[in-house]
């Protein structure tokens, strides 16, 4: 149905600009996260990057180490793009000996819509066979079992995985079995040898202005390359006069000021929307996400926006604090106690942990003990003498040393915090469970 109107035409761009944002946004980090190629002199051919392949960081995140806002300190990551037009792709991960990871697989339309590890399929060692979408091959043997064959929606998948460190002195074995994280041809896993990485052009400058004409480059070169679900084939053929889609021609003026415009309009939108739940205890508790996010358009742009590569609740939640019980701003010039009964954790059946973050930057705050975050793995707490936990979080180093070994250092202005709790059970999600306030106990020194 065409748009009649300009009033209609405006409604249809920003819909048009929900749905699409995600496309747009997973060029850009392909673009952005890809390992760069380049040749003896060190120079970028093009293509000028690399896909099936996996990259590590290989040291954990400390302050002004991070290029992501709200980083970790819990994990190291794995990276890797998938690009599956020429046929399937095995993974293999190395057996972690029952040390959490997760590999968590997103298509195109950022939809969280697989996770390999120790929640779903263990921590022992694995191959997964990953296949483009209406593949109709002979599945091998190894693949038959219950997890292993991976049908992908799209044929670009993007796989973000996270894996436990315990400490500085642990990232060494860490390393060590990041480098069994690998992605081959099946001829070549067939084969027993390895895979040589593909080069690809991203066509994409992740730091490019978002006008109308670099969104719609990188959203149509999108739908060609991943067609949408059947179910929104109307929907694309609607925003054809917008001049988006797999077909789409070169812009007319028309289309491009009508597109610019719902831009300008509705990301600030997204932006400002408030993405989470306040709880009663003030924590903002993040979206649910499945693994599909269906016809929500909407909540899939604004993970997109805000939280590109999140994994599905029920793998990992990050509540997050920006006040204290009061509704005051958690700020430096203030003393905090957060207080766990007894028997009254987080409920995880992995790990949990709460990180400082400073408000200026989104990055985790410099302090003199080096430690960013604190959680059921970090040595020497001391417990309450009824068994319950008190963490102390300020800027200041606390007088006692119960205190102090239960001390998450601030910044000197504003912070937030952020629980990350992996592998939530069900009363967390659903709110029967609730983290304690944190309470401003005095002012600093």
């Amino acid at each position: 149905m065409q748009a009649n109107t300009d009033t209609e035409l405006h409604t249809l761009a920003e819909e048009a600009v929900v749905y699409a944002f995600p496309l747009y946004e997973m060029g850009r980090m392909r673009a952005a996260t890809s390992p760069q190629r380049t040749d003896i002199a060190g120079e970028a051919p093009k293509p000028q990057r690399w896909c099936n392949v996996f990259t590590h960081a290989r040291q954990l995140l400390g302050a002004g180490k991070s290029r992501v806002v709200t980083p970790n300190n819990d994990t190291l990551y794995t990276n890797a793009w998938l690009d599956l037009v020429d046929g399937p792709l095995v993974i293999d991960v190395p057996d972690t000996a029952g040390r959490y990871y997760v590999l968590g697989l997103l298509d195109f339309y950022t939809n969280p819509f697989v996770h390999i590890g120790q929640r779903l399929t263990g921590t022992g060692a694995r191959s997964f066979l990953v296949t483009p979408p209406g593949w109709r091959g002979e599945l091998p043997a190894p693949f038959r079992e219950a997890g292993a064959h991976i049908e992908a929606p799209t044929r670009w998948l993007w796989i973000i995985g996270r894996i436990l460190v315990d400490g500085l002195q642990d990232v060494p074995a860490v390393n060590a079995l990041q480098d069994g994280f690998l992605v081959r041809t099946l001829d070549d896993w067939q084969a027993g040898k390895p895979s040589k990485p593909k080069p690809f052009d991203p066509a994409c400058d992740p730091k490019a202005p978002l006008t109308a004409e670099h969104f719609a480059a990188q959203v149509n070169r999108a739908l060609r390359e991943n067609p949408p679900p059947a179910r929104d084939a109307e929907l694309i053929a609607r925003f054809a006069q917008l001049g988006l889609g797999p077909d789409a021609g070169a812009f007319d003026e028309a289309q491009r000021t009508v597109l610019q415009d719902a831009l300008d309009t509705v990301l600030p939108r997204l932006r400002n929307a408030q993405s989470g739940a306040s709880t009663s205890t003030g924590w903002v508790q993040m979206p649910l996400v499945e693994g599909s996010f269906g016809d929500d358009h909407l909540a899939r742009a604004l993970v997109a926006l805000k939280y590109i590569g999140m994994l599905e609740s029920r793998e990992a939640t990050y509540p997050l604090a920006w006040h204290d019980a009061s509704g005051r701003k958690l700020r430096g010039s203030g003393r905090y106690t957060l207080r766990f009964a007894p028997n009254a954790m987080p409920p995880v059946e992995a790990f949990w942990s709460l990180t400082m973050y400073d408000c200026r930057d989104y990055m985790l705050v410099d302090n003199p003990i080096d430690r960013y975050a604190i959680g059921d793995r970090t040595p020497a707490l001391r417990r309450d003498a009824d068994g319950g936990l008190t963490l102390h979080i300020q800027h200041a180093r606390p007088d006692s040393e119960a205190a102090q070994a239960n001390w998450l250092p601030a910044p000197e202005g504003d912070f937030y915090l952020c629980l990350r709790a992996y592998v939530p059970r069900t009363e967390m999600l659903d709110g029967r469970y609730a983290l304690p306030a944190l309470v401003r106990t005095g002012e600093a020194a």
